[in-house]
């Protein structure tokens, strides 16, 4: 196979290419290194530039210890297509990193921590396009925030936020430069995600011996005030957060904030659960809603794995639990009709807990 393109123009190349859908494209990148820099080079990438956003499911590397990263293979980023219910791959190796961890994606960029070439304790971000080789290297940042940050990102000016409960850096295209700015907040933020101009997180404002979760939220326009977060509660939400344990946040479609945990079974402290809750917040009216619960059947193979991880976005939620070897994937259609499927196959070893984001492949982002 790799003879047959060796030899021919790339121009034919991209013609024989050019009437493949994105999926194949990527599929057509692992084949061969010849294939990939063909179908990575940019004037193949504007035949096909016009193709709509390909939604994947990113799933992201276990941690490594940090000391053995010049052992670790060339990265590959594993993707599943939840249309064709197919694992995809693409080669991380154009990076010019000795280890690299993707993270987050936003409007086609993928971001990733990768180590300074220089020294182990500086962490640079990387925001690349891995189907077009193109990346470009943010300004240096100390290690503590690739440990401890969470990192939030949206199309808009390719705008970045690391975020921890003392602080928050952004970065967009425009200043080129990380800007810092104090947090204040009560706790470490959990699942904290970037929407509509604001930033939302959970934090645990209880007792050491009791969560007691709440909603903060912070607008960017207000990241340099010095009291920057505020409370995002009514009086009419009740209990919301004394029904969920462990609630974590996904961004939903639109002005919607997912809220997921496993749903209490009685408001005794340790009370077990009875399946996995999605709700809904409407940021616009600022009501409450269910958009799903995961089938019982399913829910019994995660009640035996304790911890469970939750990723993904929009309509589509992904779980992992310890030792269950698969993911649950949540689908909202249009009608609001829900379905939860298996999903098999999932590349890589360890103890089944992993973490993902969503990631629109698409042809005309540039970092």
């Amino acid at each position: 196979m790799e003879n047959i393109f060796s030899h021919l123009p790339q121009d034919i190349i991209h013609q024989i290419f050019s009437r493949l859908s994105l999926r194949q494209v990527i599929i057509c990148k692992s084949v061969s290194k010849t294939l990939n820099a063909a179908l990575s080079s940019p004037a193949f990438t504007q035949l096909l530039a016009a193709t709509s956003p390909f939604p994947l499911l990113a799933l992201r590397p276990p941690h490594r210890h940090h000391h053995h990263h010049h052992l670790s293979p060339s990265p590959l980023l594993h993707l599943f297509d939840p249309a064709a219910n197919k694992w995809l791959q693409l080669s991380l190796s154009f990076l010019p990193y000795p280890s690299a961890h993707p993270i987050a994606a936003a409007g086609g960029l993928l971001y990733l921590w990768a180590d300074s070439p220089a020294s182990d304790s500086n962490k640079s971000l990387v925001v690349t396009n891995p189907l077009t080789l193109e990346h470009k290297t943010l300004p240096q940042l100390g290690s503590a925030w690739s440990r401890h940050g969470s990192v939030l990102t949206d199309s808009v000016n390719s705008r970045v936020i690391v975020l921890n409960e003392l602080a928050a850096l952004y970065y967009s295209n425009s200043n080129n430069a990380w800007l810092k700015f104090s947090s204040n907040l009560p706790s470490k933020p959990r699942s904290p995600i970037l929407i509509n101009k604001s930033i939302i997180a959970l934090c645990d404002v209880g007792s050491p011996w009791r969560s007691q979760w709440k909603l903060f939220i912070c607008s960017l326009k207000s990241l340099q005030t010095s009291q920057p977060w505020n409370t995002l509660e009514k009086h009419e939400w009740g209990d919301v957060f004394d029904i969920l344990k462990r609630p974590r946040l996904l961004k939903g479609f639109g002005d919607v904030v997912l809220m997921i945990g496993g749903l209490k079974s009685s408001f005794s402290l340790n009370a077990s659960c009875s399946t996995i809750l999605i709700l809904k917040l409407d940021l616009g009216t600022l009501e409450w809603g269910e958009a799903g619960r995961m089938p019982l059947e399913m829910f019994r193979i995660f009640q035996e794995s304790s911890k469970f991880k939750v990723f993904g976005g929009g309509n589509r939620v992904c779980f992992s639990g310890k030792r269950i070897g698969r993911l649950a994937l949540w689908e909202s259609g249009e009608n609001g009709k829900e379905e939860w499927r298996w999903i098999d196959g999932v590349p890589g070893n360890g103890d089944g807990l992993y973490r993902g984001f969503l990631f629109d492949a698409r042809l005309d982002a540039s970092p």
